[in-house]
């Protein structure tokens, strides 16, 4: 999309014009809005802003758990201010805190499972009681050499996440939240929410 080039442009115009080298440049990302159902047009979105974190200097306040699906808009904005504010102790401030939910890094095929890499742990990987069993994560997709995905299940084993579906035999990618409006429960220790991602460039 073009959103992929111009975000980071628009941040590096920015910064060459008021001449103050790579100054902070906090930003939230899309929460959950409209519809579990595709066509999914906001994931892409995301993921172009979640990739303008390679720029230096910049933070992002995930907000996918407390979107509202007829507003882009989240109306919970004292919980956004929150999360940008300790993105500002983090990258302005250089403070050592918990800034940010777990950010996917990479992925290994072991079988007919994947295990995910991730960073900003913060603490551990967690997921909230809530939604039943701690460890129960729910808003994974998995799909082989047919590009389609299906629903899988998934558990936190220490600092990584399994993931397998019993109708994939020989998986090659994953997605997470990967919806408009997801349902979705990866945080971390900080209680900070995982941003959505997927570990393939596939078109289809």
């Amino acid at each position: 999309t073009q959103y992929a080039s111009l975000f980071p442009a628009m941040i590096q115009d920015w910064r060459h014009h008021w001449g103050e080298d790579d100054f902070p440049f906090l930003f939230v990302q899309l929460a959950g809005y409209q519809s579990v159902h595709p066509p999914y047009d906001w994931p892409l979105l995301r993921e172009a802003q979640m990739k303008t974190l390679s720029l230096p200097n910049t933070a992002m306040a995930v907000t996918i758990d407390i979107g509202d699906p007829p507003n882009i808009h989240p109306r919970n904005k004292q919980e956004v201010g929150r999360r940008l504010a300790l993105a500002a102790q983090a990258v302005a401030y250089k403070q050592k805190v918990a800034y940010s939910g777990p950010l996917y890094s990479s992925m290994e095929v072991e079988g007919n499972k994947v295990r995910l890499h991730f960073t900003h742990l913060g603490g551990g990987l967690v997921a909230p009681r809530q939604f039943g069993n701690p460890e129960r994560l729910v808003g994974f997709t998995i799909a082989g050499a047919d590009h389609k995905f299906v629903g899988a299940s998934a558990r936190i084993e220490g600092d990584t996440v399994v993931v397998e579906s019993n109708q994939v035999e020989h998986p090659l990618a994953v997605r997470y939240a990967w919806q408009n409006y997801p349902i979705c429960n990866l945080y971390n220790q900080a209680g900070l929410p995982a941003s959505p991602f997927r570990t393939d460039a596939w078109t289809d």
